[in-house]
């Protein structure tokens, strides 16, 4: 009998954002319960009789990192230390900073940005924990493609203005990216919670995903679409006149760099971790995404 064929229990820590809406998806669909944990209710109560812990929890918009983030990783821990819960953090990027890639959970901590600092010592928090005796798994990632929603880094930069024939870049346009489709994902983060009795105390896993340029991106949807693109670049220079007065805006700038550092994600470890794990082919992922664009559907 398989762990998944028991009776568990997720709790799900932002549950109505992208990660939890994915994960709270695929949790159910091996078996599982989920909780979805209420913001403001007591965290402790909520994580008792669970098996694992997602944090989700992530403030929208950048607002208040520096407050905010270490706030959310205290209660968290303090949930999983009352529970006994196996935690969940769904990583990013921002740690490695400039580095060469591919990156992989061997690549030292080097941010250059204030994010990428805050995160550097928020999962500093995790892996003390993990020392203490509460069982971490961090399944980093790049940028998310939510199928669902257009409010993923596709939908508000990359094809923000698809339905005008324009992809945009928000860098060099040949440099490649890292990109994690959300279901993909989610199913890799429930498959490995499923094999937490082999797996050590503290587990950095890169989910490799995707990585392409914007370049790649206009001529993979232009042999889906069978329409001509126009290639164009964000205007950074209006969110740098906005950033005074716009907090996302000036957040983004801040992180401007890694839309110029080529950068993918060695999926070496999750190979091993799990070898049955079958992605989502880029073309299948792109014509989901299309399916959001009203009369710019993928060809038949």
């Amino acid at each position: 009998m398989t762990q998944s064929a028991l009776t568990q229990t997720a709790l799900i820590l932002g549950a109505r954002g992208k990660i939890g809406r994915h994960f709270t998806q695929a949790f159910r669909a091996a078996g599982w319960q989920t909780k979805l944990y209420t913001r403001g209710t007591d965290m402790n109560a909520a994580a008792m009789g669970c098996d694992v812990i997602v944090n989700g929890l992530n403030p929208p918009n950048y607002h208040d990192w520096d407050n905010l983030l270490p706030a959310i990783t205290t209660q968290v821990l303090e949930a999983a230390k009352a529970s006994g819960a196996m935690l969940l953090l769904p990583g990013n990027v921002y740690v490695y900073g400039t580095q060469k890639g591919p990156w992989s959970e061997e690549t030292p901590h080097r941010p250059v940005a204030r994010k990428g600092r805050i995160r550097a010592e928020i999962e500093a928090r995790y892996k003390a924990a993990a020392e203490e005796g509460t069982q971490v798994l961090i399944l980093r990632a790049g940028d998310f493609i939510d199928p669902d929603s257009n409010e993923d880094m596709m939908g508000l930069a990359l094809l923000r203005s698809l339905d005008k024939g324009v992809v945009t870049a928000l860098g060099a346009p040949d440099v490649t990216r890292a990109y994690a489709y959300l279901p993909d994902m989610a199913r890799a983060g429930v498959m490995l919670v499923e094999k937490r009795a082999t797996l050590s105390a503290f587990s950095d896993v890169p989910f490799e995903g995707l990585a392409f340029s914007t370049t790649e991106l206009k001529s993979r949807l232009e042999a889906l679409t069978g329409r001509s693109l126009k290639l164009t670049r964000f205007p950074w220079w209006a969110m740098k006149l906005a950033s005074p007065f716009w907090e996302l805006g000036r957040e983004m700038a801040e992180m401007r760099y890694l839309f110029d550092t080529p950068h993918s994600l060695s999926g070496r470890r999750m190979a091993e971790l799990l070898p049955e794990f079958q992605p989502t082919p880029m073309g299948e992922v792109l014509r989901r995404v299309l399916a959001r664009h009203q009369g710019f559907a993928a060809a038949a």
